[in-house]
C-alpha cells in the first residue's frame, strides 16, 4: 500500500480536471482496442482468404485494417492531447504549491537544508514527475489494457495453449515486483545525486568571488566531477537492473512461444486447431511481447518518478512556519488569529527561552520591555544571541518557552502577515531584487505611490543619487544589487523598510560592514528612519548606540546589564569593557 500512496496522492491533484482525464482514459481504451484487433484478422486471412479463397473476406479484411488504424490514429491523438493537458496542469499546480510551501517553511527547516537541494525539488524532481504523468502513465495504461485484451483473445482461441503461456506470467510478475523495489531505491539514489549536483553548482556560483579569490576553481571542478561520477554510477545501476530484467523476461517469453508453437502445431496436424487460429494465437503472443517490453522500459521511469514524488511530498509534509510555531495543523485550525490593526509598537519579552536544537539554549530567560517609540540597543559578544532575540519579534522563530508580547498581545496569537507588515527590518547584508529602484523600495507594497517611494528614499538619503541616474527610479539595480556600493545598498534597504511606515524597526548590524565615513552617512539615515518608531538596533560599534533609550547587554543568552550609555559606563561590567576596548581608554 505504501508504494501506491504517492500515485493516489498524484491522482488527487488531477481531480479538478477529471473530465479531461476521463476523456484521455476513454481514448486510451479505444487505442488499446485497436491494438488488439489486428492479430485476429490473421485468422481470417489464413483460414478464409488463403485456404478458402474467399474474395469477400479479403475485401473486408483490407477495409477493416484501414478503419482500425484510422480509429487508432484518432484515439492516439485524443489520448495524447488530453493526457498531456491534464499532466502538464497537474505538474504546474504541484510546482506552484511546492514553491509556495517552501516559501512558508520555517527558517529552522530551510537552514537545515542546502538551497541547491531545495531548488532541485522544483526543477529536477518536478521535471521527472512531468515525464511520469505525460508519458509513463499513458504507456502503462495503454499497454496494460492492450495486454489484457490480447490475453482474453488467446483464452478464447484455445485455453490449453493459453495455460502454457500463463505459466510464464507469475514468474514475470515476480521479476517485475522484485525489480520495482530495486528500481525505486535506485531512483531515490539518482534523484539525491542529482540534487547534490545542483547544490554544488548553486554553492559555487553563489560564492564565485570567494572561489576566485582563493583560486579554488580546480577544487570546485573536482567536487563537481565527483558529483557527476556519483550520479553516473547511480544511473548505471538502474540501467543494469532494467537491462538484466528485460533480457531474462524475453528469454522466458521466447521459451513460452516455442512451447506454444510446438504444442499448437501438433493440434493443427491433428485437426484440433485451424491454421488461422494458430497464426492468430502466435500473433497475439508476439504482439504481447511489445506491451511487456514497454512496461519493463517504463519500470525505471516509473520508480524514478515515484522517488521524485516521495521527495516532493516529503517537502509538502514539512510543517510550514505557522504550523511549526503554533504546534501543528490541529492547533492552527483551533486558534483564530487576532488581527489588531495598527499597532503602537510596545514590545515585551517575558522569561523567553529559545534553542535551535535540544540542549543548545541560545536565550535563557530574557525579560525586558520596550515602550512605544523607544530606541533599544542590543550589544554584546559574538554568539550571545542578539540576532536570535530580534528574530523572535517578527516570529521568524517561536520561543521554546515564555512569551513575546506586541501591544500586550501574545505574538503567537497574532496574524503573521498583519504583524510583519508593521515591522521594518534592515539586515547586515541587504539583498536587493533584480528590478528597478522603485520596485525594490516598494517591494511588498504594489500600490505604493511614487510620492511614498520618494519620501522613503529621502529619509534613507538615497533620493539624490537615484534622481541623478538617467532613468531615475526606473533604473535597473541588477541582481542582488551588485552594481551599488555597500552604503547605497543599505540606504535602499532602509527606504524599503520605512516605505510601509512600520511601527517597529529592526536594524541588525546594518553598518558593520561599512567604513567610517559611509557608516556616518548611513547612521544619519537610520536616525531619521527610527524617529517616532520603536527601534531595535544591534551593533558591535558602540558609537552607534550612545543615544539609545536603553542598552541591553546580552551575554551567553542572558541580559547581563541594562541602562543608558552613561549608566552602563559607570558600572564595571561587560559594556564598559567593550567600550574601553573599542575606544582605547585602557
Amino acid at each position: 500500500m505504501k508504494d501506491k500512496i504517492p500515485l493516489l496522492r498524484l491522482l488527487f491533484y488531477a481531480a479538478p480536471y477529471k473530465r479531461r482525464f476521463f476523456c484521455a482514459v476513454f481514448f486510451m481504451l479505444v487505442a488499446s482496442a485497436m491494438n488488439v484487433l489486428p492479430p485476429w484478422l490473421f485468422k481470417s486471412v489464413v483460414d478464409d482468404v488463403l485456404i478458402k479463397k474467399d474474395t469477400a473476406v479479403l475485401n473486408l479484411v483490407c477495409v477493416s485494417v484501414v478503419i482500425i488504424f484510422v480509429l487508432k490514429g484518432a484515439a492516439v491523438y485524443g489520448q495524447q492531447y488530453y493526457m498531456n493537458w491534464v499532466g502538464q496542469r497537474v505538474v504546474m499546480d504541484i510546482r506552484i504549491i511546492l514553491y509556495d510551501h517552501m516559501q512558508r517553511m520555517s527558517f529552522r527547516h530551510i537552514h537545515a537544508s542546502r538551497v541547491g537541494e531545495l531548488m532541485s525539488r522544483i526543477t529536477s524532481d518536478v521535471a521527472t514527475l512531468q515525464g511520469l504523468v505525460t508519458s509513463t502513465f499513458v504507456n502503462l495504461v495503454l499497454n496494460g489494457v492492450t495486454f489484457l485484451g490480447m490475453l482474453g483473445f488467446i483464452l478464447y482461441i484455445n485455453w490449453r495453449l493459453s495455460l502454457i503461456t500463463l505459466t510464464v506470467l507469475p514468474v514475470v510478475a515476480w521479476l517485475l515486483t522484485f525489480a520495482a523495489r530495486s528500481l525505486r531505491r535506485a531512483g531515490h539514489s539518482v534523484q539525491e545525486r542529482l540534487a547534490n549536483l545542483t547544490a554544488i553548482v548553486q554553492e559555487a556560483f553563489s560564492a564565485l568571488r570567494v572561489v576566485r579569490a582563493f583560486a579554488t576553481e580546480e577544487l570546485e571542478l573536482e567536487r563537481f566531477r565527483r558529483g557527476n561520477i556519483e550520479n553516473f554510477d547511480a544511473l548505471l545501476r538502474a540501467v543494469r537492473i532494467q537491462a538484466l530484467l528485460a533480457g531474462i523476461i524475453e528469454v522466458f517469453l521466447i521459451v513460452a512461444l516455442a512451447a506454444v508453437f510446438w504444442s499448437g502445431g501438433r493440434e493443427v496436424l491433428n485437426d484440433k486447431l485451424s491454421p488461422g487460429e494458430l497464426v492468430a494465437f502466435i500473433g497475439y503472443i508476439a504482439f504481447m511481447v511489445q506491451p511487456i517490453r514497454v512496461f519493463m522500459n517504463s519500470m525505471n521511469t516509473l520508480q524514478t518518478g515515484f522517488a521524485a514524488l516521495d521527495r516532493i511530498f516529503s517537502i509538502l509534509e514539512t510543517p510550514t512556519e505557522t504550523e511549526e510555531n503554533d504546534g501543528g495543523k490541529e492547533r492552527e485550525k483551533r486558534s483564530e488569529k487576532l488581527v489588531i490593526g495598527r499597532i503602537s509598537g510596545r514590545v515585551a519579552f517575558e522569561n523567553v527561552r529559545f534553542s535551535y536544537a535540544d540542549g543548545q539554549e541560545i536565550l535563557r530567560g530574557v525579560d525586558f520591555e520596550a515602550k512605544e517609540g523607544e530606541k533599544i540597543a542590543i550589544v554584546g559578544p559574538t554568539g550571545g544571541g542578539k540576532s536570535t532575540l530580534v528574530d523572535l519579534i517578527p516570529r521568524f522563530y517561536a520561543p521554546s518557552s515564555g512569551r513575546v508580547l506586541i501591544d500586550g498581545h501574545d505574538a503567537a496569537a497574532l496574524s503573521l502577515p498583519e504583524l510583519r507588515r508593521q515591522i521594518g527590518i534592515v539586515p547586515q547584508e541587504s539583498v536587493l531584487m533584480k528590478g528597478t529602484f522603485a520596485f525594490n523600495i516598494s517591494y511588498g507594497l504594489p500600490n505604493a505611490s511614487m510620492e511614498d517611494i520618494r519620501t522613503a528614499a529621502k529619509i534613507a538619503d538615497i533620493d539624490d543619487f537615484i534622481m541623478s541616474l538617467p532613468d531615475g527610479y526606473g533604473a535597473e539595480i541588477g541582481e542582488r544589487g551588485v552594481t551599488l556600493s555597500g552604503g547605497q545598498r543599505q540606504r535602499v534597504a532602509i527606504a524599503r523598510a520605512v516605505v510601509r511606515d512600520p511601527r517597529i524597526l529592526i536594524l541588525d548590524e546594518a553598518t558593520s560592514s561599512l567604513d567610517a565615513e559611509v557608516e556616518r552617512q548611513v547612521q544619519k539615515a537610520m536616525d531619521r528612519a527610527m524617529a517616532g518608531r520603536t527601534s531595535f538596533v544591534i551593533a558591535h560599534r558602540l558609537s552607534t548606540v550612545r543615544n539609545a533609550d536603553t542598552i541591553l547587554i546580552l551575554d551567553a543568552g542572558r541580559i547581563a546589564q541594562r541602562g543608558t550609555h552613561e549608566e552602563l559606563l559607570r558600572l564595571d561590567g561587560v559594556y564598559s569593557r567593550l567600550y574601553n576596548l573599542q575606544f582605547g581608554t585602557v
